[in-house]
């Protein structure tokens, strides 16, 4: 092959766009992560809602959700609607232990809580592929809580400047 059509090759697959990924990555997998151990999942029962989430563009993309957590006869359940790199994520269900700080959550990867205030009126989630992180609080959060989890998520891999406050 000449220089002068490889030269025309490599110019012309430049221009050619790849396919989109599957699924955004807000943390690399290979980085350490570490869900919080102490976590009682019997202390999150209630209203929580979505205050931040990580978003690939500036915004989040859709409107804030929420979970509603309760206890049933086979323990917590879940129904929660959230707003993950703009798209619109329901969840409905048994909601159950993955190991220590880690919910089974039903149609969804699993939830790491990667933090909670020793309150329990803010947990982080996210998880070890980094295909989502999000911020739940049962009212209106107040800033040094937000900063504290997204310090978290950067101690935890995530890009601290990619955080969306709602």
């Amino acid at each position: 092959m000449s220089r002068l059509t490889l030269v025309t090759v490599l110019a012309l697959a430049a221009c050619v766009s790849s396919a989109p990924q599957r699924g955004t990555a807000f943390r690399p997998a290979s980085a350490g992560i570490w869900s919080a151990a102490a976590f009682v999942p019997a202390r999150i029962e209630g209203s929580w809602r979505q205050v931040a989430a990580y978003a690939a563009g500036d915004r989040p993309g859709c409107a804030p959700g929420g979970a509603e957590i309760t206890r049933g006869a086979g323990g917590l359940q879940i129904s929660a609607r959230l707003c993950l790199n703009g798209r619109e994520v329901r969840a409905s269900g048994p909601l159950g232990q993955a190991g220590p700080g880690r919910l089974a959550v039903p149609g969804m990867a699993d939830w790491w809580v990667i933090w909670v205030d020793s309150g329990y009126r803010t947990l982080a989630v996210a998880t070890p592929d980094g295909s989502f992180g999000f911020v739940l609080d049962r009212g209106a959060i107040p800033p040094d809580r937000l900063t504290a989890a997204a310090e978290i998520f950067e101690f935890n891999g995530y890009a601290k400047a990619g955080l969306r406050p709602f």
